[in-house]
């Protein structure tokens, strides 16, 4: 019987060879992912001129780009359609790169102005507000949805009609610092109204408790929680507005800074009311600053950057802009803490001009108190009645002001393009 032979195993030369397999197999693989990914491919900007901006933003999209859409009539491209663009065609681009286009309103239509009665000199309305109540208004003992005898405040049941009304009438909100500073987007047809809100009241923002995340739950009854409805019944109404408070903020010291961060977090606006809603025609020129500087300081504190530099002057007053304290309104210090005021409201009675106007002043801005009187002595009745007269009637373009050829003469010296007809 043979013996079988031993077969014996050259381990280094197995290895060697494994060795040399995995080279051959997995060195191009590593190879070719290291260059996929060392080595993207360059990506070249399009032309979008005369294309849609449809396709425009679906191309943003698809590479990330971040679009600043202005508007601006040509007679030679079409509506939506895109005049010109910043970065210009077989320019590499990169996710995150800003694209600014110019989008065409289509051929300018001076009769189609006419017929619209499109006109950016007309008034807008800066409605006064403060205590919204809730309870109807056949409960009160004062007529329509006031709840006390001046109309300083209103019910739930009145506030709710009259944002009702404001946008069946064709208004659309507005924030009134861009009032101020003349940065109306207001659509095509309709008219800017702005919303503001004195004292810091509880029931403006009335927080019942937080969720399980620690976010504040709003009454739906106070005066947030009113425009919050009105935001989802109507997603072109832009609803916003402007809180002016005191030091006490919004009377609900356990949430106080919650409630201002998520205003400026939600599209609305805070402003300042002085300390303790002082009369500023009788303090001194030093206890002026103090009122005004601590609430600005305050504001500095919680929600640096995200609050307006506009004052809202408890009881109208100063009555004048003469008067000695007014200086120090739009500007002073108190304990080494400077502040300036770029816009001031005062407690008004009718519609202010448009920005666009030569006698626009924003340091000293007429508003309408939003309270009922049978339509008289500038109660909301009468306000927009006026205004049927000579209400500001939006072209749709944030870049353009068109006014009736009668006001040209009023307009002020812009950098905006002015079309008349």
């Amino acid at each position: 019987m043979k013996k079988k032979k031993k077969v014996r195993i050259k381990w280094n030369r197995v290895i060697i060879a494994l060795f040399i397999l995995v080279s051959i197999v997995f060195i191009p693989i590593k190879l070719f992912f290291k260059n996929t990914t060392e080595c993207k491919e360059e990506v070249y900007m399009t032309n979008f001129v005369n294309k849609s901006l449809g396709d425009l933003k679906t191309y943003a999209k698809e590479y990330d780009l971040k679009l600043e859409i202005t508007y601006d009539y040509d007679d030679d491209i079409e509506k939506n359609y895109v005049v010109s663009q910043s970065i210009l065609e077989n320019n590499e681009i990169k996710k995150g790169d800003i694209l600014r286009v110019v989008v065409s309103l289509g051929e300018l239509d001076l009769n189609k102005l006419k017929k619209d009665n499109i006109n950016e000199l007309g008034e807008v309305p800066i409605m006064m507000y403060h205590n919204i109540i809730d309870k109807p208004s056949s409960e009160t003992n004062y007529t329509g949805g006031n709840v006390d005898k001046d109309g300083y405040n209103r019910t739930a049941e009145a506030f709710r009609e009259d944002l009702e009304m404001y946008y069946q009438k064709g208004y659309r909100m507005i924030r009134l610092i861009d009032y101020v500073r003349g940065n109306i987007d207001t659509a095509y047809g309709k008219s800017p109204i702005v919303l503001t809100f004195d004292d810091g009241n509880d029931n403006n923002i009335k927080v019942t408790g937080l969720d399980s995340d620690g976010n504040i739950i709003i009454d739906p009854s106070s005066a947030v929680g009113i425009l919050e409805e009105f935001k989802k019944k109507y997603p072109d109404y832009n609803v916003t507005a402007t809180f002016f408070i005191t030091s006490s903020i919004f009377n609900q010291k356990e949430y106080n800074e919650k409630i201002l961060k998520w205003l400026v977090e939600h599209g609305y606006d805070v402003g300042n009311h002085t300390v303790g809603h002082n009369n500023l025609n009788s303090t001194t020129i030093t206890k002026t600053q103090e009122v005004i500087a601590k609430v600005y300081k305050q504001l500095d504190e919680i929600i640096p950057n995200k609050y307006v530099k506009i004052l809202a002057l408890p009881y109208g007053n100063p009555t004048s802009k003469k008067h000695e304290n007014y200086p120090y309104v739009i500007k002073g210090t108190y304990e080494d803490y400077t502040y300036e005021t770029e816009a001031s409201l005062r407690v008004g009675w009718k519609p202010e001009v448009s920005p666009f106007d030569k006698d626009f002043d924003k340091t000293y801005i007429k508003r309408c108190r939003a309270y009922d009187n049978n339509g008289k002595d500038f109660d909301i009745e009468m306000v927009f009645n006026m205004l049927e007269k000579n209400r500001y009637i939006s072209d749709g373009n944030s870049n353009t002001i068109v006014v009736p050829d009668s006001y040209i003469d009023k307009v002020i010296e812009t950098n905006k393009k002015i079309i008349k007809y």
